[in-house]
Formats: structure tokens, C-alpha cells, sequence
């Protein structure tokens, strides 16, 4: 076993140190080595137990004098001791909520556990907001026993650990801490002979089917809240609730970006050079787009608030518009005609742009 360090060493002060600076040198100890401070670290559990013992002795003026003329020996039986790692992290859970005996005497009502249940959307029903039937499973009290877990006609017991309060209250020093009760959860009372019907649980499962109102704007991957629809309390507080995540399908035409949607529009040659005014569909419905003279493949027209409404606000994205000329794979022999009297006329008529292209290929052939 190894041998114990000096108390005087093991809290930083020297051996004619007052009471006020004694207990500020384990107070500043006892913070840095709390285990919620450090977990799974023996050292500081180590630590930790060490100042809370030279404390123990050099913190009552009758210890400390035997401990000057008498070393370890003077006090051997009579320093504060821990029971084992365990006991250090249910004595002090919450240094700086319930720290030197500050914590509060009424048991907290704990709010019930939240639950999931899916929807899946069509990207129309998303844009315009929807009503779903939704499913989910979640545990409701239960009758037999009213949700206290004992079989009817009897009654709990007291729990022995904490005398009923449902708070255990242990000390290390000058820490006072005060926590939930770890053998009865805070409830003060034990069961000791269980309801049949849910093993003692206060709660079965049970399948639930309620309407969720999905507003408009969501999108694939957004939670619904569903207040007060989760898992009852254990202990009368508030129920949890439901979150719904929202999956919205990809569309056949639209692909969303946001609150835009991209509309690839094919159009025709001569629709292109020539021009035309086209009907296009939008979520609501068809509307017109005017296609102006020599646009190119890949061009992109923008129509104001035709998209997907804003999750949270009044603003509607826009449809964008990207035009794609197709070229047809089988003609007719008069389009073919026409098309080969447009070839002559582009061969003597050159277009700009392909002016260039070809004064560029014959320099690069030159070379």
C-alpha cells in the first residue's frame, strides 16, 4: 500500500496556513479533480479522495492538532473516507448546480421522452403544405395500476436509501452536495409487488395514429413538432413530443435547389433561332414563357415566385427555366430538303460566331 503524502503537501499550503486559506487551497482542489470534470480518470478520482482526506483532518482544529504531533498515526480511523469510485459520482453529480448544500428540496418533475414517426411528401404537397395521417408506437400509463407500477390494493414501500425524500444528501469537506435518490429515481417509494399487467412499469406500448399538419415550404429531412404527443411522465411532469421527419420525393420534371425549382425544357431548333412564346408547367399549373430569338442551348430563364414557398417566411422561389435544343433523330424527306438549303445558306452566310471559330482552326492548321 502505498504510504500517505503529507496533508499540508496534498492541499499546497504551508503548515502555519489559516483556516479561510486551508479551505480555499480544497475548494480550488476539489473542483479541478471533481470526477464530472474528469471522467474515467483514476488519477483524478485519486486526487479528488486525497484533498477531500487531508481536508477532513486539517479543516477541524482538534484533528489538526494531533495530526502536527502525531502524523497519519494521530488520526487514523477518524479521517472522512469514501466508499469507492462509485460513491464519489453519486455524491456529487452536479458540483455546480447543487454544490455546498445549495440544491433545491423538491423533487424535479421530469418531462416525458420524445418520439419519431415518418411522412413521406410529394414535392406538391410539400410546396403547398398538407395534412397527414401519421403512425408511431409510444407507451401510454398504464389503466391497471394508473401508471404507478404496483398491483392494485397495494402500496409501495418506503425507499430505504433515502427515507422517502426521494434526495440523498452526502458530504466531502466543506461539499454539501444534494442529489436524486439512485435507488428509487427521485420517487421516494419502491415496488414491491408489481402490476401484472406492465411488469411494473406504469406503461405499455401502445400503436398511435393521429393527423399532423405539414405546412408549406418543407423540405426532404425537416422535422414537424407534434407537442405534448410523446411518451407520458414517469413522475406527472409534462409529456415529450413527437417529431415527424418530413422525406420528400423526387419529381419528374422539377429538381429543387432551395426554394427554386429547375425546369429542363427541350426545345427545337427553330423554336430556338426563330423564337416562340411556350407553355410550360409549373406546380400550378401551366404558363407561358416567351423563348426570344437565337437562344442558345443551355440558356436560363427565370419565372418570379413559381418555385416552392420559404419555410419561414411569405416569400415563393422562382422557376428556373434551362432550355436544351434537340436535335431530331429521324426527319421527313421535305425537312431534310429545307435543312440542306439552310446548310448552303450557313456555308456562303457564315454566322459570327462560327466566322471565328473557323479563321481560329485555319491559323491553328497553319501552324
Amino acid at each position: 500500500m502505498a504510504e500517505k503524502r503529507d496533508y499540508y503537501d496534498v492541499l499546497g499550503v504551508p503548515r502555519d496556513a489559516s483556516e479561510g486559506v486551508i479551505a480555499s487551497a480544497y475548494r480550488k482542489l476539489a473542483i479541478k479533480y471533481h470526477p464530472d470534470s474528469n471522467p474515467d480518470d483514476e488519477d483524478a478520482v485519486g486526487h479528488f479522495k486525497e484533498a477531500a482526506e487531508a481536508y477532513e483532518v486539517l479543516g477541524d482544529a482538534e484533528k489538526r492538532v494531533r495530526y502536527d504531533q502525531y502524523g497519519h498515526s494521530g488520526v487514523d480511523g477518524n479521517s472522512f473516507q469514501f466508499g469507492g469510485v462509485e460513491d464519489i459520482f453519486e455524491a456529487f453529480g452536479g458540483i455546480f448546480g447543487d454544490l455546498f448544500g445549495r440544491g433545491r428540496g423538491r423533487r424535479r418533475q421530469r418531462r416525458g421522452a420524445d418520439v419519431r414517426c415518418d411522412v413521406t411528401l410529394e414535392l406538391e404537397e410539400a410546396a403547398e403544405g398538407v395534412v397527414k395521417q401519421v403512425s408511431f408506437r409510444r407507451h401510454e400509463l398504464c389503466e391497471t395500476c394508473e401508471g404507478s407500477g404496483n398491483k392494485p390494493g397495494s402500496e409501495p414501500q418506503a425507499c430505504r436509501r433515502c427515507g422517502g425524500h426521494g434526495q440523498v444528501v452526502q458530504s466531502a469537506g466543506i461539499l454539501r452536495v444534494q442529489t436524486t435518490c439512485p435507488s428509487c429515481q427521485g420517487a421516494g417509494a419502491v415496488t414491491v409487488d408489481p402490476c401484472v399487467s406492465c411488469e411494473g412499469q406504469g406503461r405499455i406500448g401502445e400503436d398511435v395514429e393521429l393527423e399532423v399538419s405539414i405546412p408549406a415550404g418543407v423540405d426532404d429531412g425537416t422535422r414537424v413538432r407534434i407537442s405534448g404527443q410523446g411518451e407520458p411522465s414517469v413522475d406527472g411532469g409534462p409529456n415529450g413530443d413527437c417529431y415527424c421527419f418530413v422525406e420528400v420525393l423526387s419529381h419528374h420534371l422539377f429538381h429543387r435547389q432551395g426554394s427554386d425549382l429547375l425546369l429542363e425544357l427541350p426545345i427545337s431548333y427553330s423554336q430556338a433561332a426563330l423564337g416562340a412564346t411556350l407553355e410550360v408547367p409549373t406546380l400550378n399549373g401551366p404558363d407561358k414563357l416567351k423563348i426570344p430569338r437565337g437562344t442558345q442551348s443551355g440558356s436560363l430563364f427565370r419565372m418570379a415566385e413559381r418555385g416552392v414557398p420559404e419555410l419561414k417566411s411569405r416569400r415563393c422561389g422562382d422557376l428556373i427555366v434551362r432550355t436544351t435544343i434537340e436535335v431530331p433523330a429521324k426527319i421527313n424527306r421535305q425537312q431534310k430538303e429545307l435543312l440542306q438549303q439552310l446548310a448552303e445558306l450557313e456555308e456562303a452566310h457564315v454566322t459570327p460566331e462560327r466566322k471565328s471559330f473557323l479563321n481560329k482552326l485555319k491559323d491553328y492548321f497553319a501552324v
